[in-house]
């Protein structure tokens, strides 16, 4: 009786102090969760849970250490050229399987995965096409903007210390653009009156941000083991994928950025002023670690003036102007089906087949230089143009007189815009040299250092890493529309602060290009920068260098030109600070391809980078 009573009390105890230790476990496990890491831990869960099947997946079926895989090669004999290409088969069908699984997972997940997603689909890293063709989807996917009254709103008020109303005179409550980190609102102050932009970081991306990250490295590892990418180019583009994403975070440093872009901005011996651009001003007072305000520039995106002029041309823009900016690149610097070895650069790969308008463009091209086909395409153009102008402006000036058709009139009416159209045309060309030319100047030769006696330049010097046309605007004069537009620079989130001798050296190597120097000299520049290649070939790497910054030319349509390139070397380390200055002229000449001029980023930057080779022999003299 004793031994059973105690028994019950030896029983009943545990069963409290395993109570009590659960209620501790589950109260200290619900506080953890709420915290910024256990925050972050339960969206990796939410990863792993949806992509865990997918890795067991691949593993089950096509991994040498699976049970099944053993089996069939035990069961079935054959031999190992038809056992190759049963996996290749094999493969094909997993990607098909699961590519639109992993594209559900972006979508669900959203933030950074939309925008890994973005960079997966035009990277240079050799993705199946079957993920390619639906991470490509994701270029026209905006990320869903946050709710104004229970996000936005409680997160300016604590930021900024006083209630909106007390601020702004107005803040318009739908966002004029939305990101995997943020927000941005238009408001008007209420001291002064002026128009700003208020850009807003999500509180959630300090934590889902670094998380992400995490997954996406460990997941890469992943794509490694099952053959889905290769090892040393997958090492290379990722990188640089932490350091450019946990930047954006950064928004004091953007902020700094964005001032010193500003103040370099002011100065009248800068491509700035001389050639309309303008950089928004920041309000100190106004800015936090998750707010950047600053003022407002009127006008659309230069993307959108880029879909006009090239619907003018007949280009389809239903995919979106940054892709179709990607794709006319692309066709400047590889045609052999296989992503080209460039570190990490982004870049499209394209069809492994060369199509019938690639071939034909590539017999006009033996024939016909490819500035000349552009300008041919760029005359016909504005003479059709302008004859249209013309004749719309005939028709209105006889509009008054009864012998003129109401047909004739309706036909002017609608082609009204045929003036502005051929009015704005020169224009767009403009606008592209002088984005180009601005950020030569910000690369290689922008006035952010001291010079002092016998010293050396000791600011770093930053460069705007993401000009795409999205980050570029249109600035028109709201009082004067028919005035020719400024060109707007916003959003210095990513950037690279380059030392001064990695200016000299970027200086000495566009310089050769745009020279067009000796291979072995190109080459020489390029090893001072530390690229590293599996055979140091000096052709590889001076054809490499005129690739990435000289004009397009006729045999880079050749797809047996791309092909012995290969074979002669391949990269093994591609240094940062040379990839984001790349980056930068890869979109600007991009850009311009599409609209079908046909810049040298050597020659558009020679001034800039004799000027920064001048500059430092001054400070060595010294």
């Amino acid at each position: 009786m004793f031994r059973a009573g105690l028994a019950r009390r030896v029983a009943r105890r545990a069963v409290i102090g395993v109570a009590v230790t659960g209620a501790a476990g589950a109260s200290a496990l619900t506080v953890y969760a709420n915290t910024e890491q256990g925050l972050g831990f339960k969206r990796e869960l939410a990863f792993w849970s949806s992509v865990a099947p997918i890795v067991w997946d691949y593993w089950w079926n096509v991994f040498s250490s699976s049970p099944k895989v053993k089996f069939h090669a035990a069961l079935k004999q054959i031999s190992e050229e038809d056992r190759v290409e049963e996996k290749k088969e094999l493969v094909k069908k997993l990607h098909e399987r699961n590519a639109p699984k992993i594209y559900q997972v972006m979508l669900d997940l959203g933030g950074l995965y939309i925008k890994l997603g973005q960079v997966l689909s035009v990277t240079a890293l050799p993705i199946p096409d079957q993920y390619r063709e639906y991470f490509r989807t994701l270029q026209s996917n905006v990320p869903g903007a946050s709710d104004f009254e229970a996000v936005i709103k409680p997160t300016l008020e604590k930021e900024l210390g006083a209630p909106l109303d007390q601020i702004f005179d107005s803040i318009d409550e739908i966002p004029c653009g939305a990101a995997s980190i943020g927000q941005a609102h238009r408001a008007t102050l209420k001291e002064s009156g002026e128009e700003v932009i208020v850009k807003v970081q999500y509180a959630s991306a300090r934590w889902s941000v670094p998380a992400d990250i995490h997954c996406v490295g460990e997941f890469l590892r992943l794509c490694v083991l099952f053959d889905v990418v290769d090892e040393s180019a997958s090492k290379l583009s990722y990188e640089e994928f932490p350091r450019q994403f946990l930047a954006e975070l950064d928004y004091k440093r953007e902020k700094d950025n964005l001032k010193l872009v500003y103040q370099s901005s002011l100065n009248p011996e800068a491509p700035y002023m001389k050639k309309g651009v303008v950089i928004p001003r920041v309000f100190d007072e106004m800015c936090t670690d998750q707010v950047i305000t600053m003022t407002y520039l009127p006008g659309p995106k230069f993307e959108h003036e880029a879909k006009e002029q090239l619907a003018l041309l007949g280009i389809d823009t239903k995919k979106g102007i940054r892709s179709i900016v990607k794709e006319a690149h692309n066709n400047t610097t590889n045609t052999d089906g296989r992503p080209s070895e460039m570190g990490n650069e982004l870049a499209l790969s394209p069809d492994n087949t060369p199509s019938w308008k690639l071939t034909l463009s590539r017999i006009i091209g033996n024939m016909v230089s490819v500035d000349s086909m552009f300008s041919i395409v760029r005359f016909a153009r504005r003479v059709m143009l302008w004859s249209t102008a013309a004749t719309v402006k005939s028709i209105q000036a006889a509009s008054v007189l009864p012998i003129v058709p109401s047909d004739w009139k309706l036909w002017a009416e609608e082609r009204q815009n045929s003036i502005l159209q051929a009015e704005r045309w020169g224009w767009t060309q403009e606008a592209v040299t002088t984005l180009l030319d601005v950020h030569g100047y910000q690369i290689l030769n922008q006035g952010l250092f001291t010079v002092s006696h016998r010293t050396t330049i000791t600011e770093k010097y930053v460069v705007d890493a993401d000009p795409h046309p999205g980050n570029i605007l249109v600035v028109q004069d709201e009082n004067n529309p028919s005035k020719q537009p400024k060109i707007g620079l916003i959003d210095y989130g990513q950037v690279k602060r380059l030392e001064p001798q990695e200016r000299v050296r970027i200086a000495k190597l566009i310089l050769s290009i745009a020279d067009k120097e000796s291979d072995e000299v190109i080459a020489g520049h390029f090893r001072d920068m530390g690229i590293r290649t599996k055979t140091d070939s000096t052709r590889f790497l001076a054809d490499f260098g005129r690739l990435m910054f000289g004009s397009f030319e006729a045999k880079h349509l050749d797809h047996a030109w791309h092909k012995e390139l290969h074979k002669e070397d391949r990269v093994l380390y591609f240094p940062s600070e040379l990839s984001m200055v790349y980056r930068t002229a890869l979109l600007l000449r991009g850009l311009a391809m599409s609209l079908q001029f046909n810049p040298s980023v050597g020659e558009e930057w020679r001034h800039h980078a004799q000027e920064t080779i001048k500059q430092h022999a001054v400070v060595q003299n010294n």
